[in-house]
């Protein structure tokens, strides 16, 4: 489960992103993976997720909220959970 006490405020400008990623108008299902998901399905998922994340205009700032609050699911700013698990224990190893 996400960690809460990481979120900033309910401020409107510090989610506005959002509204412009490139994911909005894309099924969920692309980004979440699905009970039981492994090997090239997933890593074809990922990939294709991975594509869209790539063009999109604030793939930064999503991945900033990613890797801030920790999230645990799914594919967020072009990084899998797994790509964002070994940047974290990287920056904790430091």
């Amino acid at each position: 489960m996400t960690d809460l006490t990481r979120l900033p405020g309910p401020a409107l400008d510090q989610w506005d992103w959002q509204f412009h990623g490139a994911c909005r108008t894309k099924d969920t299902e692309l980004f979440f993976h699905p009970e039981g998901e492994r090997g090239p399905s997933r890593s074809g998922r990922e990939a294709a997720a991975k594509a869209v994340c790539a063009s999109c205009p604030v793939v930064l700032a999503c991945r900033e909220h990613a890797l801030a609050v920790r999230e645990p699911y799914g594919v967020w700013g072009g990084l899998s959970e797994q790509d964002r698990l070994q940047l974290i224990e990287l920056a904790t190893a430091v």
